[in-house]
């Protein structure tokens, strides 16, 4: 186990320089650019912040140079926000989603295998179609439309919660209860119907035939034996859930008012913003390949079938 975690942990390396690589020179040939916009600048303004930038140079100069620069942290300026550095403006911003998707997934995992395991176990009964039903508006719903939805309810009509704002402001935790909702009510659908499915199946296996036979409680047959087998396909939702939670948040951001990193990065790409787009889907991609790597290193501690060689 210890000889996997450190070469799945190796080839986290090979991977990120792919990610950095490709995304470096699609970025630089695509239409537009950093200083391009509706209003014209001479050509000499042009020249002089392309050598201020390094950007008169060769291309594979100006990959090099950031590629030094990253492997030492950091992202450089900002074309645009002149008054920041990228690694700034994403230390401002991130955190504000990470806690806002951290939340939205807890709720989301917590939610959702409460009411698959319930759905599963009264398979059939009018339980088991009212929380499908439920799952499915969670699926087919979009954020913008439950986001507003929750607020008219929530916050217009019975006046428990704050429309809009963050953490920071007069509402404090109240603020961030239904954007977490709004953000995690679609996770929670994929994950209540995934463990559902997951735990019929293993239900009908035959070690846990076996364990009811030698007369175990249906308790015990639950929380030792069948949701440890049944847990195997959610984790493996949850790594690129997580990634999507925070990357899909700029919607439910918009909406309440947020003050995360999804404004920025729309921002950053229709400025064509070069160092910040690349600071956003270096970390992204971080994020990405770390919960890969926590849900392979999970899965070995959930089922002792899975041998690592």
């Amino acid at each position: 186990m210890t000889k996997f975690i450190i070469r799945r942990f190796l080839s986290l390396i090979p991977t990120m320089f792919v990610i950095v690589t490709l995304s470096f020179f699609l970025i630089r040939f695509a239409p537009g650019g950093p200083f391009s916009g509706e209003k014209v600048l001479p050509e000499q303004v042009i020249q002089n912040l392309m050598k201020k930038y390094h950007m008169d140079q060769p291309m594979y100069k100006q990959y090099l140079e950031y590629l030094g620069n990253v492997l030492r942290g950091d992202f450089g300026p900002s074309f645009r926000y002149k008054e920041s550095t990228v690694n700034e403006l994403i230390g401002e911003s991130f955190p504000t989603s990470i806690i806002l998707g951290s939340v939205a997934l807890a709720f989301a995992l917590v939610a959702g295998l409460g009411v698959g395991v319930g759905s599963a176990l009264k398979q059939n009964k009018w339980q088991d179609y009212t929380a499908m039903s439920f799952a499915v508006i969670g699926i087919s719903v979009p954020m913008f439309v439950v986001g507003p939805v929750l607020q008219l309810a929530f916050a217009m009509k019975l006046h428990w919660l704050p429309v809009t704002g963050w953490i920071t402001g007069r509402a404090g935790l109240a603020a961030l209860v239904l954007p977490a909702l709004t953000l995690g009510f679609p996770y929670f659908a994929y994950i209540a119907r995934l463990s559902r499915a997951s735990i019929l199946e293993v239900l009908r296996s035959d070690y846990v035939r076996t364990a009811r036979a030698k007369g175990l409680s249906e308790r015990v047959v639950i929380w030792r034996h069948v949701l440890k087998g049944a847990l195997l396909p959610v984790v493996s939702y949850i790594g690129p859930a997580f990634a999507g939670i925070i990357t899909g948040s700029l919607v439910v951001e918009q909406v309440f008012v947020v003050p995360g990193i999804g404004q920025i990065f729309v921002q950053s790409a229709l400025n064509r913003d070069y160092t910040l787009i690349m600071g956003e889907v270096i970390v992204y991609s971080l994020l990405l390949v770390a919960m890969n790597f926590l849900v392979d290193i999970v899965y070995g501690f959930l089922d002792p079938r899975i041998a690592y060689k």
